[in-house]
């Protein structure tokens, strides 16, 4: 299984330099790359093949007084973003196709210098390495300090590394595990139902209240972008205040991912399955309650519960996000009406008094249990019935009954006349 660990580094002025070259040469390369395929297309030639534009734009153009410049970075790099590249037009063509599923992929676009996320990647080949005093050996770049929060558990295969928006520089580093790292077995299983109120409400009857980091730092947020929008464009002073805005959604994103980590891994460990709805997050993103849909990172949180679950050896599933979980009766199965979200506790006419979303998470759980066991061939529908008695007389004619009238039967009266 592979894994990524990040840690935050530290590069020195002129690291920071020479990092800022690396980024430069490899966004050059993937632009010239996308460029000469464009023109190929719009001239009916054939698509460039992925040697070919590795000879164009990194071997023949180093060669050129205009890309000469190229030189100065690691190879590596510039081989990497032409990999970008090529995998991009393969999603947009298989998603193109209908191989790859989920939403259609854009074909590729040109990066900019201005993109708020800049990143080169190292592999094997670079030969870069992670030094006993604990820094990290780039080519042509030297060696940076690493703040280390736990040791690699093998050796990674590659790096990236990352400057966000917030002018922070991380390295992320891919790590093939071939360890178990499986949990111990448990027999409890949940189902859990994800709400704007309570972030999620689990079908042993326990309520996570959301935290709402975003919400929480939506005044000082309003005041730092008030600021901004005071600035000259192209100004030293909104360049800072741009910073200063980045780094306040960067400590949102940060507490928020924290937190996310933290209750996922608690889950994860307290139940061998683990049953969440699929929610769609960008329909929900077009309505009124957008700023508190993605304020609660719906999308990450169940990411982070798929893969724990696939590394500690846990059962995850999703129900379909058509399943009315809300609507139906845990104890009977009786489905009703559709109710506003004002409603938080119902009655059924079985007598059964509901919480929304405590019922909503046994729903959940029962649908979830329900489909694992039918991927195993069981059965979960309802078994068979004895047909009643008149459909299943036998009638003196029924060799001339026609084909497309078998299974039919006669109304009360023919029957009786017969």
């Amino acid at each position: 299984m592979q894994l990524r660990y990040n840690f935050r580094v530290y590069p020195s002025p002129g690291q920071q330099v020479a990092l800022a070259r690396a980024f430069g040469c490899a966004r050059v390369v993937f632009n010239d790359g996308l460029r000469a395929r464009r023109d190929a297309h719009e001239q009916g030639l054939p698509y460039i093949s992925d040697g070919e534009l590795s000879k164009r734009v990194i071997t023949r153009a180093k060669a050129m007084p205009e890309r000469a410049w190229l030189g100065e970075v690691s190879a590596v790099v510039l081989q990497q973003a032409l990999a970008d590249l090529n995998a991009a037009y393969r999603n947009f063509f298989a998603s193109l196709a209908g191989k790859r599923k989920g939403r259609k992929f854009a074909p590729p676009r040109y990066r900019s210098r201005k993109d708020n996320r800049q990143a080169v990647r190292f592999t094997r080949n670079a030969k870069f390495k992670v030094l006993v005093n604990g820094r990290l050996r780039l080519p042509k770049v030297g060696d940076v300090a690493v703040r280390w929060s736990r040791p690699l558990p093998a050796d990674p295969s590659s790096v990236t590394i990352v400057k966000d928006a917030a002018g922070r520089y991380f390295a992320s580093f891919v790590v093939d595990t071939g360890r178990d790292e499986a949990l111990p077995p448990v027999e409890s299983a949940v189902g859990i139902d994800l709400g704007l109120t309570h972030f999620a409400v689990l079908s042993d009857g326990t309520k996570v209240t959301a935290p709402k980091f975003l919400r929480r730092a939506a005044r000082k947020l309003k005041r730092l972008q008030q600021g901004l929008a005071r600035k000259r464009k192209g100004s030293a002073n909104r360049r800072k205040a741009a910073m200063k805005v980045a780094r306040a959604h960067a400590r949102v994103a940060d507490a928020r991912r924290d937190w996310q980590h933290k209750l996922s891994t608690q889950i994860i460990r307290d139940n061998q399955a683990v049953y969440v709805e699929d929610l769609c997050v960008t329909g929900l993103g077009r309505t009124r309650l957008a700023t508190s849909v993605y304020d609660a990172g719906w999308a990450s949180f169940t990411a982070m519960l798929e893969y724990k679950a696939a590394r500690y050896g846990r059962t995850f599933g999703r129900v379909d996000r058509f399943f009315p979980s809300t609507r139906m009766c845990s104890a009977c199965g009786r489905i009703s009406e559709k109710k506003t979200l004002d409603v938080r506790s119902w009655t059924c006419p079985c007598g059964a008094v509901h919480d929304r979303d405590v019922n909503a998470a046994l729903n959940v759980l029962a649908a979830g249990q329900a489909e694992r066991l039918n991927d195993r061939r069981a059965r979960v529908g309802p078994g068979s019935v004895p047909a009643p008695r008149r459909e299943a007389v036998t009638r003196p004619d029924a060799a001339r009954t026609p084909r497309c009238m078998e299974g039919i039967s006669a109304p009360q009266g023919e029957e009786d006349a017969n």
